[in-house]
């Protein structure tokens, strides 16, 4: 009799299988088995907050599955995620197969590897109630704000719409920003810059400081000439120079936030395409049989914590010492202090084994693994490695009672620098050096004379402070306490797919909607949207996982609230006319002769009669001729391959012809070598767990198929996607030719609108 495993992602049964062993069998839930309805609010508030769980629709054969395997097992481990939410998952399986609490084995994996997933099994302990419960209320909190404000929503603004508990905080920082941006009044300022040369000839660029009483700032033109005017008739001296050396220090290992924010700033990932590629990393990857085969090769990625074992710390030590020499190793080993309110259950984010350099396993991993991979396992040797020596230099010129000045440095010693330096605006977060730019100053004496070759005088303007990008955005909800590591990525696609916000680039832009929205929720619940209550809820979310507050006591308080607010709102905007902005457009309808204006449908935007219904005339938005001929004149981006070409070595281009796409060489036409391509999504085979790549049929269309063919015969014309169906748990995949996502079991129904697909030259 084997003893049953119970994991959440299918991706993982095959390598624990595999470590434990033919006494375990090992099975996937697939996400949650149990939720709340969707047709009902399922909490009876007045009976002490009793949550109504019912199986989610389409798992009844897999739970079926699982009751059975559980039945003739001898023992059975819940292995779900180690966080809030796997803990609940394991909570709900535990239900479902009649488990008595004191009777659980609850085992977690810090890491998909051979050791951890042996000695884990060895240590199971019972279901922690406390980090059910602070799960189960986060649900229950979102539910009821949800459930109650959105009809609101539906009567006076649109239909459809809804409120997130911690959605709409997002979206109201959003809106803010751009209030600022639309308020803001550029300053004018000035700048004087002199181009100089000493008696060597070696030139020196500096720039206007003030004068010895401290900094001016020039406002007008006036008072910068009146600057030149002086500067034009004395003498350049050098007044001082000042020498100093300065440490600067590694950044930490990567906590959840910190990895999504590099690698926007870094990769130019979105934040939901570093979670998925981390969730592969750590899930596990087929390294071959020289690396021993399928293993998670990072930490678990939703942590806050900047905890490192002292056994990988050791390791890592002795890598450094090995590779870059005693000198990049310091004296003790570096200890990182976490934000306060941070959870300590995980480790940083590491890779499980540092000797698995991200060259050496490079040919295992797609692009987007080995570029993210890269950055975690560079960022935790760095962390670990000596501080840089930088060497600064300070130069005050003075002239006419003016000074001057010029900073520079030079790195002394690498130290961790050898290996990784964070992004510019990860650095300028935590060091003054990095205000200071790496350029070279001649050797100066005070009191030397300088001649000037050049001097410049330039008029500017304050700028407005920036949009957020996703990066920017998360940082702030991770200073101001709003999330958690797991949240972060929802609370984007969330406010994205409601319509609240759109995407510029990389910023994030709030709609009309979006705007309307979170002045109504900001004038009718304001606690929802405060920035410290909603911190004060998750301070009280980690109370309750700690045992310290009970689960019902929260939400008593927060219902008593929020119930009062609700009652005056129902009446407020009950009575108000709100109406959604729209946005008009120069197209005159050739019908009734108004205006028309953008409407969003099924498939995007498009021009609709402002007169509806009594005029349903409605047009396509095309690009005007300025756009059209704009677009035309903008340079085509060529996507570079990650291989060379096989007969000269040179960069392989993407191309594309009726029969598809294919890589042909850069030389080309003086080389004429072509390789065809095979696309390999990110996303696991349905049916073996291996890469789902393109094919083109015999028509030249394309479909998808197993890597593994003719092993596993799994094909499909729809794409198959990494996102799972909220009722089933099953992919889902995006109907070929439409923005349309469907659930892989037909039984199950489920389907949802979704974005456009964008051609393979621009996924690139």
């Amino acid at each position: 009799m084997a003893n049953l495993v119970i994991v959440e992602s299918p991706t993982k049964v095959g390598p624990i299988k595999k470590y434990l062993g033919s006494n375990y069998k090992v099975i996937a839930s697939k996400g949650h088995l149990r939720d709340l309805p969707k047709s009902s609010l399922g909490i009876d508030i007045d009976n002490g907050f009793d949550a109504h769980y019912i199986n989610i629709r389409g798992k009844g054969d897999l739970i079926k599955e699982i009751k059975k395997e559980a039945k003739g097992a001898k023992k059975v481990f819940l292995a779900t995620d180690p966080d809030r939410e796997g803990e609940a998952i394991a909570w709900h399986l535990a239900t479902v197969l009649g488990i008595p609490l004191e009777k659980t084995l609850r085992v977690g994996f810090n890491e998909i590897t051979p050791s951890v997933v042996k000695a884990s099994i060895k240590e199971p302990r019972n279901i922690d109630m406390n980090l059910v419960n602070s799960q189960q209320t986060r649900r229950l909190l979102d539910r009821i704000v949800g459930y109650k404000i959105s009809p609101l929503l539906w009567k006076t603004v649109k239909s459809g719409l809804s409120a997130g508990r911690v959605q709409s905080v997002a979206t109201r920082i959003l809106v803010e920003r751009e209030n600022e941006i639309s308020e803001f009044v550029p300053v004018e300022y000035w700048t004087v810059e002199a181009e100089l040369k000493n008696a060597d000839g070696k030139s020196l660029s500096v720039r206007f400081f003030g004068d010895e009483n401290g900094k001016i700032r020039l406002g007008s033109e006036s008072e910068t000439q009146a600057v030149l005017d002086a500067i034009n008739n004395g003498e350049f001296t050098v007044k001082a120079v000042k020498k100093a050396d300065k440490q600067r220090l590694p950044s930490p290992p990567f906590t959840t936030s910190t990895l999504q924010q590099e690698a926007a700033n870094k990769l130019g990932f979105q934040s939901a395409r570093t979670m998925r590629v981390a969730q592969e990393l750590y899930e596990g990857i087929n390294l071959g049989s020289e690396f021993g085969g399928v293993q998670g090769i990072i930490t678990y990625m939703r942590t806050d914590s900047l905890r490192i074992s002292d056994d990988a710390q050791a390791l890592a030590r002795e890598f450094i010492t090995e590779k870059y020499g005693e000198d990049y190793v310091p004296a003790t080993p570096r200890k990182f202090i976490a934000a306060k309110g941070s959870q300590d259950a995980h480790e940083a984010i590491r890779p499980s084994k540092v000797e698995l350099t991200p060259t050496s396993i490079r040919k295992a991993l797609t692009p987007d693994q080995y570029k993210l991979y890269k950055l975690i396992w560079e960022r935790f040797i760095a962390s670990q490695m000596q501080s840089a020596r930088l060497s600064t230099v300070t130069a005050d010129v003075e002239n006419s009672g003016y000074i001057f000045r010029a900073s520079g440095y030079t790195v002394a010693f690498q130290g961790y620098m050898a290996v990784y330096e964070a992004s510019e605006e990860a650095q300028a977060q935590s060091d003054e050096v990095a205000m200071i730019k790496d350029i070279r100053i001649p050797a100066l004496k005070k009191g030397e004379l300088l001649s000037a070759s050049d001097i410049n005088a330039e008029k500017h303007f304050t700028e407005a402070p920036p949009r957020y990008t996703e990066a920017s955005l998360i940082k702030f909800l991770e200073e101001k306490g709003i999330g958690r590591p797991s949240t972060y990525t929802p609370i984007i696609t969330t406010i994205i797919a409601r319509n609240y916000v759109r995407r510029d680039g990389k910023s994030l832009v709030p709609t009309e909607l979006g705007t309307l929205t979170t002045k109504i929720m900001e004038e009718n619940f304001s606690n929802i949207v405060d920035y410290k209550f909603t911190a004060n809820m998750e301070t009280d979310l980690d109370k309750i996982e700690a045992g310290k507050l009970d689960y019902l006591d929260m939400l008593s308080g927060f219902w008593a609230d929020f119930k009062t607010e609700l009652e005056r709102a129902e009446q407020k905007i009950g009575s108000a006319d709100i109406k959604v902005p729209v946005e008009e457009t120069d197209i005159v309808c050739e019908k009734c002769g108004s205006k028309m204006v953008v409407r969003m449908g099924k498939f995007g935007k498009f021009a609709a009669c402002p007169n509806f219904p009594k005029c349903r005339n409605t047009k396509p938005l095309t690009p005007t001729a300025e756009e059209s001929e704009q677009k035309e004149k903008e340079p085509k981006k060529e996507v570079i391959a990650d291989f060379k070409c096989e007969k000269c070595g040179s960069d392989m281009v993407l191309r594309s012809s009726r029969y598809g796409s294919f890589f042909a060489c850069s030389k080309y036409p003086e080389c004429k070598f072509i390789k065809t391509k095979t696309q390999e999504l990110d996303v696991p085979c349905p049916k073996c767990g291996g890469k789902v790549i393109t094919k083109h049929g015999r028509n030249k269309s394309v479909f998808y198929s197993c890597e593994n063919y003719p092993k596993c015969d799994f094909s499909s014309w729809d794409m198959p996607t990494a996102e799972l169906c909220p009722d089933c748990g099953k992919m889902l995949f995006r109907k070929k030719g439409k923005n349309l996502l469907v659930c892989a079991d037909k039984s199950c129904g489920y389907k949802r609108e979704c974005e456009p697909q964008r051609t393979e030259v621009e996924e690139q």
